[in-house]
This record gives structure tokens, sequence and C-alpha cells, in this order.
């Protein structure tokens, strides 16, 4: 009998101490999902901060207004390859940790604080969010669905079969490519971030001297010096995308292959996107149409686009 009442007491310091292992073992697995909780960003709450500030700095906020406030979670990591990355898959944005406030991760740095070449890369990746969100739509406005039906017929006329500069700082040494569905729509989203991205950083850089004559940091668009710009970009063929081929042994040669200047930002691609979603003034989208019209040599047999496209 003393047997058998030792063998039931050790059995239930046996439970017990398996049932406090358990507790202990859920209250740490909850502190650490809680301290993982706790550094992850509200990102609700950033995206509306983010564009109540866009809009108080006279940023282009047209685009990010039809981006619902839920719709994109942001995340802080010590990137090293690029400053920041989107995840249209999981509608994920990922940041550079020096772009958090303190470099903490937990939230954006106030855009009043950031340089206009980290505004310029993070307007390039909010457009990629706003693609991620137009093409996703189940129910699209007339407005959005004209943008993709233009943006596909962009990607089957512009960048299917096109011509790369397989080093970059030689612009003048070329090579065909005929791109699949993946690598064409990246290379047509590619441009258009690279022109997002470069007109909010033009607006910054050419208004600085703007803001000072006027002595405020809300004046308008600089449109002189803008459209000055934008010549300059036009002859430096700077405004051109690139897009990660799929084949993997071309990717270990290079993991970006650039756009030739002949498949730089269209006219039509960039007057559509100035006007639909950055919303920029009509003088300073009739401007930039001249400049952008003025010389353009596309050979007929690639990037030939029908003219009855142009918005």
């Amino acid at each position: 009998m003393r047997l058998v009442l030792l063998f039931v007491g050790r059995l239930q310091d046996g439970c017990v101490s398996m049932v406090a292992g358990l507790l202990l073992g859920l209250m740490l697995s909850s502190g650490a999902w809680a301290e993982t909780s706790a550094t992850l960003p509200d990102s609700s709450r950033l995206w509306r901060t983010l564009v109540a500030e866009a809009t108080s700095l006279n940023l282009p906020v047209r685009f990010l207004d039809q981006i619902p406030a839920q719709f994109v979670t942001f995340e802080f990591e010590d990137l090293h390859a690029f400053a920041a990355e989107y995840h249209p898959a999981e509608h994920r944005m990922v940041l550079n940790r020096s772009l958090s406030l303190n470099a903490a991760g937990r939230t954006l740095r106030p855009l009043g604080r950031l340089t206009h070449k980290e505004l310029e890369t993070l307007y390039h990746e909010l457009f990629h969010a706003y693609m991620d969100y137009l093409e996703g739509e189940s129910s699209p406005s007339e407005a959005h669905a004209s943008l993709m039906a233009f943006a596909r017929e962009q990607q089957r006329c512009r960048y299917q079969q096109v011509l790369i500069t397989p080093v970059f700082q030689k612009k003048s040494l070329k090579e065909e490519r005929f791109l699949s569905e993946t690598e064409s729509w990246e290379a047509l989203n590619e441009t258009w971030a690279v022109f997002i991205g470069w007109a909010v950083w033009t607006q910054l850089e050419v208004g600085k001297k703007k803001a000072r004559e006027s002595r405020s940091a809300h004046a308008s668009v600089n449109v002189a010096g803008w459209i000055a710009r934008l010549d300059e970009a036009e002859q430096d063929a700077a405004l051109r995308g690139y897009y990660e081929p799929e084949d993997p042994s071309e990717k270990v040669m290079a993991r970006k292959r650039f756009l030739a200047p002949e498949f730089r930002i269209s006219a039509p691609e960039l007057l559509w996107l100035m006007k639909d979603v950055l919303g920029s003034p009509s003088d300073l989208v009739r401007q930039a149409g001249q400049v952008v019209q003025r010389t353009r040599s596309v050979p007929a047999t690639l990037g030939a686009c029908s003219a009855s496209i142009a918005p």
C-alpha cells in the first residue's frame, strides 16, 4: 500500500511539474509574441500619418489617397542591397531600418526629416503598392480600369521586345531581348516607378530655391525648374527602367537588366502618370509633353505603340 501511495504521489508531482512547464512555456511564447508585435509598425496608422504629412509638405498624394490604409504592411529590416523593397504577393513593404524613427524599426521618420533621395526611394516603392492595389481590384473604377488597360497595352507594345544595355554605363552597347510576361510587366512597373520617384525628387530639388524666395515651406511646384530638369533627363535618357531576368544563369551575371535609352519612358506614359497618378498642374503637364515629344526616335520594329492609346 505504501508503494502505491508513493507511486501516486510521484505521479501527482510529475503532473504538477508538467502543467507548470506548459504554463511557463505558454507565458514565455506569449511574451515573445507580444515583444515581436510591439516591434512591428502599426501599418494603418503609419499609412494615414504618411499621407497627412505628404499633404502638408505639398507632395503628390492623389494616388496615395486611393489606397486603403490597411492594404500595405510595413516592415523595417537591415537591408543591404536596396534601401527598400516591395513584395506584391503579400502587399508588404520592407524599408531599411535607417528610414525609421531613431532607427528603432517601429515607424517611419517624419517625411520632413527624410532626404530628397530617401523620399524618391519611398515614392518609388509607394507607386509599386499602388499598381499592386489596382491589379488586384475586383470592381475597379473607370479611371482605374483605364489606367490598367493602358498599362497592359504598353506592356505588349513597348516592353515585350526591347533593347537592353548589358553594361549600364555604356549606353551605346545594346542587345535585343524578348521578355516574358513577368519580365515585361516588371520592366513597365520599374520604368514608371523610376519616373514617379524622379518627379518627386525633382519637385523637392527645384522647390528649395522657390521656397526660400517665397519664405514658405509649401511653395507650389517650380514649373520652370522642373521642366529644365526634365529636359536634362531626356538628353541623358535617365528615365528608363529595368527588370530581373527569370533565367537563373543570366541573373548570375547581372541581377538587373537596364533598358536601352530608346526604351526610356515614352511621352504618352509620362503624361498619363503626371495627369492621373501624380495629379500634376495642367501647365506642368503641357510643358512636359512638349519636352518629351521634341526629340524621340523609337525604331519602327521595336517599342512602337498605336497613337490611339495616348491619354
